[in-house]
């Protein structure tokens, strides 16, 4: 069986997890943990970063040439169109959502966090200890912008992230408009490209990956809530209902007797 090294949380994993779903290929994900598990990614692969499949005896590190491999070695329900401008089109967005908008969604997703407590608070694991949770959704975001400044996520960066994912998002709206994905009736790696990497901007409505509880739907005030951007999201969450496998054994909703209290954020 295929082995996905991986973060849960990581975009590029993400959208590597959305591809074997499509293609219905079953993998065994082997979650890293930062730092120490690096070392043994680096022995593996001869670099640090994830995602990495192992394939037999092959290691892939890097989502695009993991996609690529997939496309090739299981041809099954194709990504990339064979007609040779749609190939260009469709790797070309591949490229921007990688290079463009996950920068810019993680700028943002980072001004989430410092400036609204529940967006902090709601991105805990479960089992975090109450008074900690108090403690990180307390710290003034007047300090968590100081030490942001000189390292990319200082206000202005945000500033000009939010920006340009805005026109990203009124691209994305325009691209889908009479037409079910991205380059036409099929769906191609660049829709799983997006796709992962809007995960951040406004989390899927249900559990694909393992986020607290209550967090599905929500997502970075000022564009998961802006109405003109409402056809994207839902074109998103469609894909993932329609292609990603949701995961199994979760806690009960919320608003069951067992279940958390649901977050809100502002």
């Amino acid at each position: 069986m295929l082995e996905l090294y991986q973060f849960e949380a990581s975009t590029f994993a993400e959208k590597i997890r959305l591809i074997l779903d499509y293609k219905q290929v079953p993998y065994r994900k082997v979650e890293v943990t930062p730092g120490v598990g690096q070392v043994e990614i680096f022995q593996l692969s001869g670099q640090r970063q994830v995602p990495v499949l192992k394939d037999g005896e092959l290691v892939i590190p890097d989502s695009t040439a993991i996609a690529l491999h997939l496309e090739k070695a299981y041809p099954d329900r194709p990504l990339i169109p064979t007609d040779p401008k749609q190939k260009g089109l469709c790797l070309a967005l591949e490229s921007w959502a990688d290079e463009a908008i996950v920068p810019k969604a993680r700028v943002v997703m980072v001004g989430a966090f410092k400036q609204h407590p529940n967006f902090r608070t709601a991105l805990l694991p479960s089992f975090t200890p109450a008074p900690l949770r108090s403690l990180v959704g307390a710290l003034p975001g007047d300090l968590l912008n100081l030490v942001g400044t000189g390292v990319g996520f200082g206000p202005d960066d945000i500033k000009i992230a939010a920006a340009g994912l805005r026109q990203d998002l009124q691209a994305l709206v325009l691209m889908l408009q009479n037409s079910p994905y991205l380059l036409g009736d099929a769906p191609t790696l660049a829709d799983f490209a997006v796709a992962a990497a809007t995960m951040y901007l406004k989390f899927p409505t249900a559990q694909y990956v393992d986020l607290p509880e209550g967090i599905g739907g929500k997502g970075v005030p000022g564009i998961a809530d802006v109405p003109e951007y409402r056809a994207f999201f839902d074109w998103r969450d469609r894909l993932y209902a329609k292609f990603r496998t949701a995961r199994t054994n979760v806690p009960p909703a919320a608003g069951s007797a067992s279940g958390p209290t649901p977050i809100s954020i502002d």
